[in-house]
């Protein structure tokens, strides 16, 4: 990269303002879905062959849920804007990362938390020495450059978003959609391979189940401009096995093996207890991931559960928690008692 005027740091890396991705305009390599993603399906993608410091490393471990790997691939074959739904942990930015990885593709990813603004997004003027004087100039934001790029665009947590921001992302989810920049007088035609994902926890109504506080109603006029829009749910218990399993290459011995059999057990009983209403906490993938690792650091599986899970629970759904606990292990859990 040529150097430039930073704007962010994105994973790491100081983008440019004034620098390129330097990629051919189109895509220029092939990918046969099934060989590459293990999953079945007949479709080639298009995708680069050359692989620059934007694309995510590909996790070899990782485990594509076949309609949303459809959908996201959709996104970078046709360019459709693709929005990806789910409860935490079920690894929707991540599955846009590893389809990006393995397609040699840019990808950027942007919390829209409620501190990032219209003006973290599209620039704001800066005052800056030139030849001993002071001067004002504009530094472009991170979508100006996204946009002008061949990138991913990924907005993590969209339904958090803030409405001045979500206004700003509405002027590009149409597939022609150009940017325009008020203060400088200037519109941004799209590059032919800019490409806009989203993930989020709720479907645009807002935090109905009291898991996702900040969480906002998002305008259905905007809504209606995502293309597509995939429900990714938990991985079946043997997925989340091999994925557990292939991750922590320590527990591989049989007796191992069971125990994590039944740590995905006491997760899908609380998956199942949050849809039922009893319980308002919900162990996801990334959870049970935390487990098994302090379990490889603990020893103790009692002890690591309730530091990966348990002490985040209310104490009034407590009791309820540890009966799973001891339905899967066999055991009470081992609790401080207050003296």
């Amino acid at each position: 990269m040529s150097k430039g005027r930073i704007i962010l740091k994105n994973n790491g890396k100081k983008i440019m303002s004034n620098s390129n991705i330097q990629l051919p305009q189109k895509p220029n390599a092939d990918f046969k879905v099934s060989e590459v993603f293990k999953i079945k399906s007949d479709l080639i993608v298009k995708g680069y062959k050359e692989k620059t410091e934007w694309v995510p490393e590909v996790d070899n471990n990782y485990v594509f849920d076949q309609e949303t790997t459809l959908s996201i691939l959709a996104g970078f074959q046709h360019n459709r804007r693709v929005m990806v739904q789910g409860f935490h942990g079920t690894g929707k930015s991540t599955h846009i990362e590893q389809v990006a990885a393995r397609l040699n593709w840019p990808c950027v990813r942007i919390n829209l938390d409620s501190h990032i603004s219209r003006i973290d997004l599209l620039g704001k003027d800066v005052i800056k020495l030139k030849d001993g004087k002071q001067i004002t100039e504009f530094q472009e934001g991170l979508l100006p450059w996204s946009i002008q790029n061949p990138v991913a665009l990924v907005f993590d947590e969209y339904d958090a978003g803030r409405p001045d921001v979500m206004f700003v992302i509405q002027r590009i989810l149409e597939v022609e959609g150009k940017l325009t920049l008020l203060d400088q007088n200037k519109v941004i035609n799209p590059h032919p391979s800019f490409r806009l994902f989203a993930t989020t926890n709720t479907i645009g109504l807002g935090d109905v189940t009291g898991l996702y506080h900040g969480t906002q109603q998002i305008n259905q006029g905007q809504l209606d401009r995502w293309h597509i829009l995939s429900s990714l749910n938990y991985l079946s218990p043997t997925q989340e096995f091999n994925v557990v399993s292939s991750r922590l290459k320590k527990l591989k011995s049989q007796k191992n093996k069971t125990l994590i059999k039944d740590m995905i057990q006491l997760a899908n009983l609380t998956r199942a207890g949050f849809i039922n209403g009893d319980i308002s906490t919900i162990m996801s993938p990334r959870t049970v991931i935390s487990w098994a690792e302090n379990f490889t650091i603990f020893k103790d599986i009692s002890a690591s559960f309730k530091l990966s899970f348990f002490n985040k629970c209310d104490d009034t759904e407590k009791p309820i928690i540890a009966e799973y606990y001891q339905r899967c292990f066999g055991e009470d859990i081992q609790e401080k008692r207050p003296d």
